[in-house]
């Protein structure tokens, strides 16, 4: 790319996220996920020092699922990733893009100067932005 393009994340975020406290059981993320029809939930921050967290369908299969245990019985914060990727909202969406693919992820949660989540960015996002330049 030869051209400078200033895309900011804030200008591809989508704002709409669904989160979950930590101490929820498997059970409720589960239902929350295939109520909004998301594979993966934010996990909120207990307090001003902690991280966010996401939990997926996939930690679920891996950790719960596939080890039999009781969706009940586990809490989110039990098997979740913490910390989450996070991209500052003013960020240029081709630095953005080239974290997600550092790190093999395909989103992350936009923050502002205070770390408050904003949104949430995918890789997809960023590359269509992109397209409509």
């Amino acid at each position: 790319m030869t051209e400078d393009i200033s895309i900011r994340v804030r200008d591809l975020m989508v704002t709409e996220m669904h989160t979950i406290d930590g101490l929820a059981t498997v059970t409720q993320a589960m239902a929350l996920m295939k109520r909004h029809q998301v594979d993966y939930l934010v996990v909120n921050r207990r307090n001003s020092d902690d991280e966010l967290g996401v939990i997926t369908v996939g930690d679920i299969a891996r950790e719960v699922i596939a080890n039999n245990r009781s969706p009940k019985r586990v809490n989110v914060y039990e098997i979740m990733s913490k910390p989450l990727l996070t991209v500052p909202d003013d960020m240029l969406a081709k630095y953005a893009v080239r974290l997600l693919v550092r790190f093999e992820r395909s989103r992350a949660v936009v923050v502002d100067q205070q770390r408050n989540a904003l949104g949430r960015v995918t890789l997809r996002d960023l590359i269509m932005g992109y397209a409509e330049e």
